[in-house]
């Protein structure tokens, strides 16, 4: 697995474990970063959407991917910049742990593809390339 494909593994699994305990045991996660609990379905609907989306993460890590990777990078900035205007706007403190690890992610993400370095196959001096 190439170091882009593991960084949205790493992701995948992070908002698969999210997407679980939104399922499962929502209140317990929303009582860890003092937002207030909930019967309301939304927070079990959201759950439902991270498991859905941790699956295309996972797919795309295993099948190498690289537009998708590319375009994840664009999609966590954007969630990660939204999280932190919430903050802002509102005052959701507990957002932006969420926001930051979104923009960890993307960045590290990021990192890895400028850092991969196309592989080509030296031609000896005066050799000519295979047809």
């Amino acid at each position: 697995m190439s170091p882009a494909a593991r960084t949205v593994q790493v992701f995948g699994l992070y908002i698969l474990f999210v997407g679980f305990i939104l399922v499962v045991i929502p209140n317990v996660l929303l009582g860890v970063f003092g937002i207030p609990a909930t019967d309301e379905p939304w927070i079990r609907i959201l759950g439902l959407v991270l498991l859905a989306l941790a699956g295309y993460y996972l797919v795309a890590a295993r099948s190498e991917l690289t537009a998708f990777f590319q375009a994840t990078v664009a999609g966590r900035l954007f969630i990660g910049a939204g999280l932190i205007v919430m903050v802002a706007l509102w005052g959701y403190w507990t957002a932006v742990v969420f926001g930051l690890v979104d923009i960890a992610g993307a960045l590290w993400t990021r990192a890895v593809l400028a850092n991969k370095q196309p592989k080509r196959q030296a031609t000896p001096a005066g050799a000519s390339d295979p047809i």
